[in-house]
């Protein structure tokens, strides 16, 4: 699907307006006919009775259940939880009766289960089934009371999953040990589904339910070669989902409306709810390449992300605001996400996958507390109640959420879903935040503002090892940040800088241990084995500053500890980056914007050593490193709004010596990007 002969893959992204509040619902009798579109969350369990039928046999030899409920582990975002999209029409038959039809599509984090068993011919493995996502068509009868809907609903269901079995012992009867083998199986189940539920209006347009959901599936046979067994499972899934569903109603000047301007926000007095999509393709041209290592860019490929992410909010009490981000993630960055310092998409997580999942990236509480000054008003946006707050003020943040939500913020370059896309442009190079490898982490953040000065600090979790998906559940290893930032106005025009400073605390590797672990060993340099408590710390600066009203000027510098291995972020020891953002009011095209950025990366001697030794790091290794030079990174972009809720971005990147290998590249890496946001 992508045309990898030129660059004719650029980024889709895009902004989107600024939404408008709810209104109050005022009608005295709720109007349920119509098409209607929505998103659910909610958790699951199930069970799959499995049967094993040796080869050549003809009545099984085990059986067994699988148990598919995982409670929530904050730590490392699993369970049973999921996420999904529905859309569906409803015609009143009576004023009190309802008849619909919907589909849904369902999208899990972990669904799964496996068991163990022992034959006397296999020895020791595994079976085991995974749901990837699953969906169903319904029917839908309800009977209105009040303004609420109580509704049955069923239909067909389908669920795809994947069989696994895995050896785990060779055979114990002298004929020759199996090898340990993990055999799968992809497959369709086919099946119904019936549920209850209750639906209420909450705004105009806008209502939510929560129902539940069975889903019975029958038996389905899958043969594994290697194991020399045919396993026959069923499949039985409960679910609990809360939604909400956005509704276009009989008029046609509703439905028109929703092709124009997208979904109106829901936005109340103390809810809020804000959902964004982006699809981001990426195309690496043909470059040198006269070796490789394990962490080396391929030359001409194609890859792309898609994101599906909900921000819903509720004031708590005066000033404290509950927000949580349930997002839907699919697709790889380049290589997964290897092979340059400075990566290329900041939609890549270090973390790919064929088929979209759930995570929980964010749930937190905010408190403002007001100290006086003048009145500012505030917009509704992304995880922000429209209001207002005093000049003067402390906001506490608490929770999960990403550690550049607070720190190094820069309005011209800093969301690869708006702006520039690469790594040391939207985020200080060196800047090495805490974060598993979504980039999302527990902590708190003060922030006391005060005239045109802000002092900032935080204390955050870091990952169980460097670079990893779990964080540390006992708070062991951690991360402190001290941020100041003064606004100013340089020739009428507004402008900030700030200076953030960071210490990290935990188990990190000194490149001169790996080195010389390596040279006693005559093995790769290996950064792990050389482990130990220790500290890391780095410091940089962050300028923005508008020049004219439709020209804005960026600027980033820092620099990092470069004789131990970055934690969590990427491979820089130091980097410098500028870049400039044009509105196209100049040419008479506002609603467009250009970015143009470049950046240089660094690292220390040592740091070139262990590269050199075959040491691999969080995204870069090639195996060897024999003429190191600057990682020189050239970006520029042009967006385009699609309507008033959606933008196109085509994006082009320039990377000489990638990896800090002057042997490599140089890569041209073209992008688009595609964005719609309410």
């Amino acid at each position: 699907m992508w045309g990898s002969l030129t660059c004719s893959l650029v980024t889709m992204a895009g902004n989107a307006p600024a939404s408008h509040p709810a209104e109050a619902y005022l009608s005295s009798v709720y109007d349920w006919a119509g098409f209607y579109v929505g998103a659910h969350f909610g958790s699951s369990a199930g069970a799959s009775n499995w049967a094993a039928t040796e080869r050549g046999a003809s009545t099984p030899s085990l059986m067994g259940t699988l148990n598919f409920y995982s409670p929530f582990d904050a730590f490392k975002g699993t369970g049973s939880y999921s996420s999904g999209l529905q859309a569906g029409y409803g015609f009143m038959v009576s004023p009190r009766v309802l008849l619909g039809i919907e589909a849904d599509e369902t999208f899990p984090n972990t669904i799964a289960a496996t068991q163990t068993f022992s034959t006397a011919s296999g020895g020791l493995a595994s079976y085991g089934e995974t749901v990837l996502h699953s969906g169903s068509v319904r029917g839908r009868l309800g009977y209105t009371i009040n303004n609420w809907l109580l509704y049955g609903t069923g239909g067909f269901a389908w669920s795809y999953n994947q069989l696994t079995r895995t050896q785990l012992v060779g055979s114990p009867t002298g004929t020759g040990a199996l090898p340990d083998t993990a055999e799968n199986h992809s497959f369709w189940r086919l099946g119904w589904t019936a549920g209850a539920g209750i639906e209420v209006p909450i705004a105009t347009s806008w209502t939510a339910r929560i129902e539940y959901m069975l889903a019975e599936f029958g038996g389905h046979g899958v043969s594994f070669p290697v194991g020399a067994q045919k396993f026959d499972a069923d499949y039985t899934s409960h679910a609990v989902r809360a939604g909400l569903n956005y509704r276009l109603g009989g008029d046609a000047s509703k439905k028109e409306a929703f092709l124009k301007d997208g979904l109106a926000a829901l936005e109340t007095e103390n809810f809020h709810f804000h959902a964004q999509a982006t699809f981001l393709g990426q195309y690496a041209s043909p470059f040198r390449a006269p070796y490789r290592g394990q962490n080396s860019l391929t030359p001409n490929q194609a890859r792309q992300t898609f994101d599906i992410s909900l921000y819903a909010g509720m004031r708590l009490w005066e000033g404290a605001e509950l927000w949580i981000n349930p997002e839907i993630d699919q697709g790889f960055g380049l290589s997964g996400t290897l092979g340059i310092a400075g990566f290329t998409s900041g939609e890549a997580y270090k973390v790919g996958a064929d088929y979209p999942y759930t995570r929980l990236h964010r749930m937190f509480v905010r408190q403002t507390i007001d100290l006086g000054g003048e009145k500012q008003k505030v917009d509704s946006n992304i995880n922000q109640f429209a209001g207002s707050q005093t000049a003067d003020r402390l906001v506490i943040t608490v929770g999960k959420f990403g550690v550049g939500d607070v720190f190094d913020t820069n309005k011209y370059a800093h969301d690869p879903r708006v702006d520039f896309m690469n790594w040391s442009i939207i985020d200080t190079g060196t800047l090495d935040y805490a974060a598993n490898a979504w980039g999302y982490t527990y902590g708190a953040a003060v922030e006391w503002y005060r005239g045109s000065w802000t002092l900032r600090a935080g204390l955050f979790d870091l990952s169980v090892v460097p670079n990893s998906t779990a964080l540390d559940p006992r708070f062991s290893q951690f991360q402190g940040l001290a941020e100041i930032e003064r606004r100013h106005e340089l020739w009428g025009h507004p402008g900030k800088i700030a200076v953030t400073g960071f210490l990290s605390r935990g188990r990190m590797g000194n490149f001169d241990d790996a080195i010389r672990l390596s040279q006693l060993t005559g093995q790769p340099a290996d950064i792990a084995a050389v482990r130990r408590y220790t500290s890391r710390t780095g410091i940089s600066m962050n300028l923005e500053q508008q020049l004219m009203p439709n020209v804005g000027l960026f600027a980033r510098a820092g620099i990092a500890d470069g004789n131990v291995e970055p934690y969590e972020f990427s491979d820089i020891d130091r980097t410098v980056a500028a870049g400039l953002s044009l509105s196209g009011a100049a040419w008479g095209r506002a609603g467009d914007t250009v970015g143009i950025a470049g950046v240089l990366n660094g690292i220390s001697r040592s740091h070139q050593r262990f590269l050199n030794a075959g040491g691999l790091g969080i995204l870069v290794g090639d195996g060897q490193l024999p003429n190191p030079g600057t990682e020189k990174i050239f970006e520029g972009y042009y967006s385009i709004p699609l309507s008033s809720w959606s933008r196109l971005t085509f994006d082009y990147q320039f990377i000489a010596n990638p990896a800090y290998n002057r042997d490599r590249g140089p890569v041209s890496v073209c992008g688009t990007r595609l964005r719609a946001q309410f």
